[in-house]
């Protein structure tokens, strides 16, 4: 039985079980354009607290209830101070935004604070194995991540019209936090993306003849302008190898990507290239910025390239730099020498 209808037409004893809180829930996310995951991470948590309370509705509880999810998920479930964070977010958007009640108790509730963690950085040569490890369509992605500092479901949203290829730019638009930026796009990819991006037409090109063709677009632009979701220049740059039905209105879509196909095939790379270290897609960001800082450029120059907000979340990098051996020399190093 789907949490969200009971399939009977009739209404079950819990609120989880009618369409109408959830549905509350969506289109107050959807108006704030609120990111796709971040919709469904806090309808997960949501689900995850109304069933830890025997499925009550949540204007039926309060503080007590609030506060032993919470305090389950740390003390039972040992999540993460990120993850409970988060399931704490969800649970202040549904009293305030969708249930339209003010809980001052909430405020008073103490966030856990993240420990502070130094990022996995990999060295220039261990960029070029892991590169080298790499073919096709994945190999664009991860040189994407690393020559411009990507995230990879920027990377992978990224549309026809954002990939200047004259300028040597990549325009990220809806970026965390909803920011546009440009970032620069390396002189050594403008060869195979213009090439990739001519298979891409090629395959669009298919779409359209099959009766197919549209891509989705966002905000209200489908409405605005309804035949520009088949134009070449929004399409994406990297698109699914299938179309499918898009789970919003049920047209036969192609997508993007799923971020699962370069995060498996740049773990299985740096696992080829005998990297032993935990490399993820991220793990080419945080090599980009600390490679920049090592060549030199300004922190607020790095900061922008990134799109953080604040200098201070670019400033971890200087920690990588000055970690270990590289900032400072080990007193076994002086033994022998003198000193």
């Amino acid at each position: 039985m789907s949490t969200e209808s009971t399939g009977s037409g009739r209404q079950s004893g819990s609120e989880i079980g009618r369409p109408r809180l959830l549905q509350r829930v969506h289109e107050a996310i959807r108006v704030r354009h609120y990111s796709r995951r971040t919709e469904e991470a806090y309808v997960h948590w949501i689900k995850r607290f109304i069933f830890f309370n025997a499925k009550r509705h949540p204007e039926t509880m309060g503080e007590a209830e609030v506060t032993g999810f919470l305090n389950h998920l740390a003390s039972a479930r040992h999540v993460a101070a990120a993850t409970q964070n988060q399931a704490l977010s969800a649970i202040l958007f549904l009293y305030r935004e969708v249930l339209g009640r003010e809980l001052p108790w909430l405020d008073g509730v103490q966030r856990p604070s993240r420990p502070p963690r130094v990022p996995v950085v990999l060295t220039r040569a261990e960029v070029e194995r892991l590169l080298a490890a790499m073919t096709g369509t994945c190999w664009l992605i991860a040189s994407l991540l690393y020559g411009a500092g990507l995230r990879v479901m920027e990377c992978l949203r990224l549309r026809v019209k954002d990939a200047d290829l004259s300028y040597r730019q990549v325009l990220v638009r809806d970026g965390k936090g909803e920011k546009d930026r440009v970032t620069m796009l390396p002189e050594k990819l403008v060869g195979p993306l213009r090439s990739h991006l001519e298979r891409v037409r090629l395959l669009h090109a298919r779409d359209l003849r099959e009766g197919y063709g549209e891509v989705s677009l966002p905000y209200a632009l489908a409405r605005k302008y309804p035949r520009a979701g088949r134009e070449w220049h929004w399409q994406y740059v990297f698109p699914s190898q299938h179309r499918s039905a898009d789970p919003e209105d049920g047209v036969v879509r192609r997508h993007h990507l799923y971020d699962s196909v370069p995060q498996r095939a740049i773990k299985e790379a740096a696992q080829a290239a005998g990297i032993a270290k935990h490399v993820s897609c991220h793990t080419l960001r945080h090599s980009f910025a600390t490679h920049l800082l090592e060549g030199g450029y300004d922190i607020r120059t790095v900061q922008e390239l990134l799109g953080h907000s604040d200098v201070s979340t670019t400033m971890i990098y200087t920690h990588v730099l000055n970690k270990g051996g590289r900032g400072v020399r080990s007193p076994l190093d002086r033994l022998g020498a003198g000193e």
